[in-house]
C-alpha cells in the first residue's frame, strides 16, 4: 500500500496549477474530499483481491442442461425362461422319475400329474416351445444327446406391446473444480447433479442393466437432487523434471473422444469413449512424446472397479467374489488439433456377476418367488421395496480394445471413426442371471409326494455353471460428421454392436439407455444452435434397433430380439425390439 499513496501523491503534485488557485478553498477542500473517497475505494478493492488470492483456492466454473425427451419403446416383452440341462430333464422324466407323464395309459380318473399340467401349459402359451421340446424328446428317444434348452419360468408370458413416454424433462448441473497445489501440482474434480423432474428417490424399478444406482454409473442416472463425486484427482507433472506424470483419484473416464462432439464441448475424458463411459477409482502414470509426434502421449492405466469384500452383504465371506481390477493402456499416438489418433487396449480381471447397486424391486418379478414374497406385494401393490443387489460369484475376465480416428478441417467440417473389439472370458461358472456372456444351466430336481403319488412333480435348481464356457469375441463400429450450419451445427452418427460386443460406457446419459453399449445399430441427428460462445439449444434424434439382449452387460447369453419376441427364446428382463427418442436441450456453461 505504502507505492500506491506514493504515486497519488506524485500525481496530486502534478497537477496542474488551475487545481491548486482555485477560487477558494472550500473548493479545493471538495476535490481533495473526492480524490481521499476514490483511494479509499480502490484500497478496499484491492485489499478484497489480495484476500481472494490467499484464501479462495478453489476456481469454479460448470454447466447446466435442461433437456426435454420424448421416448418410445416398439415391441416390448418380458419372457423369463432358464437354460435347461434337457438330457438329464429327459432320462429322469422317462424313468418316472417326475411322476406319470403320458397318462393316455393310464385307467380312467387317474389323476393328472403336475409334469403334465407343466406340460399343457407350455403347449398352451408356448406352442413354438412345445413343439421344439418335441422335437428334442424324438431325438432323445432315439440316443441322440439334446444338450441344452430353455424352459419358461411363468405363465402365460407378458403380451408384446409398446410404450410411449410422451414427455421426460431432466435437469444435469455439472460443477468444475481446479486449483493450482503447487508449480507442477494441480488438483481437478467434478461435482454433478442429473435429476428427472418430480423425481429424487434415487433409485429405480429393475428392469434393465442401465437401472442400477452403482458405483460407475451414477453420473449417468437420473439419482436425485444431490451432487455426486464424478470426478477428483491430483495431477503430479514433470516429474524430476522429464516429461512422467502421475495422477491418482476418482478418474476422469467419461465423454472420451469421440463422444464428445455430440455433447458440444471439449474432449471430456481420456480413454476412448467408444470403450469406456464409467466411472472408476484409480491411478494413471503417463509420459509425453511430444518430441516425436505432436501431443503423443503414453498413459497406464490401474483402477478398481469392485471391492469384494468391504461393505458386503455377508458376514462371514459366504459368497465366493473377489476384487475386480482394471489396467491398461491409452495411447494419444498423433493430436496436432487436426488430426487426432488414438489407441485403447485394456482388460478387467475378475469380472463378477454383476456391481453392487440398489433398485427398486419390480411388483412384475413376485411370482418367481411366490408363495411369500407374492403374496405381500399383492398386499401391498403399490409400494416397491428397495434391495440391494450383490454378486455372488466371479465369472471371468474381459479385454477390450479401441482405435480410433478424428479430424478437424479449417472450414469446421469435424469426422471420426472408432472401431472396438471385446473379448469374454468365461471360467464356467454362474451367478442368479448367468456366467460370462452365457447363461446359469438349470436342473430339474424331482419332487416325490408319497401322500399323493399321482402329484409327482419337478423344480428347476441352478447348478451355477454356464452352458458354453468358450471365449465370445464381440466388434463395435462407431462413426460420425458435424458440419458447420447457420448459428451453429449439424451432427450425424451411427453406430453397430454384434452380438457379443460390451464395451464399458453404461454411465452415457442417454434416456434410452447408452447407445454405444447397444447390440444392433442406433441411428443419431442432431442440430446445435449457438446462441452465444456459452450458450447452446440441440435439436436432436435417436433411433435404436435391437438386434440381441444383454445390451451393456457382460452377464448372460445374448438371445436374438426376433426369437423372443416369438417365443422360442426366453430372457430374464425385459425385451425391446426398437425405441426412438426426440430432444430438445438447452445448455449454459459458466
Amino acid at each position: 500500500m505504502p507505492k500506491l499513496f506514493i504515486v497519488l501523491l506524485a500525481a496530486l503534485l502534478a497537477c496542474p496549477a488551475s487545481l491548486l488557485a482555485a477560487s477558494n478553498v472550500d473548493d479545493l477542500q471538495k476535490k481533495l474530499d473526492a480524490l481521499v473517497a476514490e483511494i479509499e475505494d480502490l484500497n478496499d478493492r484491492i485489499d478484497a483481491n489480495e484476500v481472494h488470492t490467499a484464501t479462495d483456492r478453489i476456481t469454479f466454473t460448470g454447466d447446466l442442461r435442461t433437456k426435454a425427451d420424448t421416448l418410445h419403446y416398439k415391441n416390448i416383452t418380458w419372457s423369463p425362461g432358464v437354460a435347461v440341462d434337457m438330457d438329464d430333464f429327459f432320462t429322469n422324466l422317462f424313468t418316472g422319475n417326475y411322476g406319470v407323464f403320458n397318462s393316455a395309459n393310464l385307467p380312467p380318473g387317474t389323476p393328472v400329474s403336475s409334469t403334465e399340467k407343466a406340460f399343457a401349459a407350455v403347449a398352451t402359451h408356448y406352442p413354438e416351445l412345445f413343439s421344439q421340446i418335441g422335437a428334442m424328446m424324438g431325438a432323445f428317444g432315439g440316443g441322440a444327446s439334446v444338450g441344452t434348452g430353455y424352459m419358461p419360468m411363468l405363465y402365460p408370458k407378458h403380451e408384446v406391446s409398446d410404450i410411449n413416454n410422451d414427455i421426460a424433462y431432466t435437469t444435469r448441473l455439472r460443477l468444475n473444480m481446479k486449483a493450482k497445489v503447487y508449480d507442477n501440482v494441480d488438483f481437478s474434480g467434478r461435482l454433478a447433479m442429473y435429476k428427472g423432474w418430480g423425481d429424487s428417490t434415487g433409485v429405480k424399478v429393475f428392469d434393465s442393466w442401465d437401472s442400477f444406482t452403482q458405483d460407475g454409473t451414477d453420473g449417468g442416472n437420473t439419482t436425485g437432487d444431490f451432487l455426486r463425486v464424478e470426478r477428483a484427482y491430483f495431477n503430479w507433472k514433470d516429474i524430476g523434471g522429464t516429461p512422467f506424470y502421475l495422477s491418482v483419484g476418482r478418474r476422469p473416464s467419461t465423454y472420451g473422444p469421440p463422444s464428445q462432439y455430440r455433447e458440444n464441448e471439449m474432449r471430456g475424458g481420456t480413454p476412448s469413449g467408444h470403450l469406456v463411459h464409467f466411472n472408476f477409482d484409480g491411478i494413471t502414470v503417463g509420459y509425453g512424446l511430444g518430441d516425436i509426434l505432436e501431443g503423443m502421449n503414453i498413459r497406464f492405466c490401474y483402477g478398481q472397479g469392485f471391492e469384494s469384500e468391504q461393505g458386503n452383504g455377508e458376514m462371514f465371506n459366504n459368497i465366493v467374489t473377489k476384487d475386480t481390477h482394471l489396467g491398461g493402456f491409452n495411447i494419444d499416438i498423433l493430436a496436432d488439433g487436426t488430426n487426432f489418433i488414438q489407441l485403447t487396449a485394456f482388460a478387467a480381471q475378475d469380472v463378477n456377476d454383476g456391481f453392487k447397486g440398489t433398485f427398486a424391486f419390480p411388483t412384475e418379478f413376485a411370482p418367481l418367488f411366490a408363495p411369500t414374497m407374492n403374496q405381500d406385494m399383492q398386499n401391498f401393490p403399490n409400494m416397491n421395496f428397495v434391495t440391494r443387489y450383490q454378486p455372488s460369484t466371479v465369472i471371468g475376465d474381459m479385454k477390450l480394445i479401441g482405435l480410433g480416428l478424428g479430424r478437424e478441417e479449417d472450414n469446421g467440417i469435424k469426422y471420426f471413426g472408432s472401431l472396438g473389439y471385446t473379448e469374454l472370458k468365461s471360467n464356467g461358472k454362474a451367478g442368479m442371471f448367468g456366467g460370462m456372456g452365457s447363461d446359469n444351466v438349470y436342473k430339474a430336481v424331482g419332487i416325490d409326494t408319497d401322500a399323493d403319488p399321482g402329484n409327482d412333480s419337478f423344480m428347476m435348481m441352478p447348478t451355477n455353471t454356464v452352458a458354453d464356457d468358450s471365449a465370445q469375441d464381440g466388434y463395435g463400429v462407431y462413426v460420425g460428421v458435424q458440419v458447420p450450419a447457420p448459428m451453429g451445427k449439424i451432427g450425424l452418427e451411427y453406430n453397430y454392436g454384434s452380438k457379443y460386443w460390451t464395451p464399458f460406457t453404461q454411465a452415457q446419459d442417454d434416456m434410452l439407455g447408452s447407445k454405444l453399449a447397444v447390440r444392433g445399430e442406433v441411428y443419431e441427428a442432431y442440430y446445435i444452435f449457438d446462441v452465444n460462445p456459452r450458450m447452446s439449444i440441440k435439436l436432436g434424434g435417436l433411433f435404436y434397433d435391437y438386434e440381441y439382449t444383454g445390451s451393456g452387460s457382460p452377464v448372460g447369453a445374448p438371445q436374438k430380439i426376433d426369437d423372443v419376441l416369438a417365443g422360442t427364446a426366453f430372457n430374464m428382463l425385459p425385451v425391446v425390439d426398437t425405441a426412438w427418442d426426440a430432444n430438445l436441450a438447452l445448455t449454459v456453461k459458466f
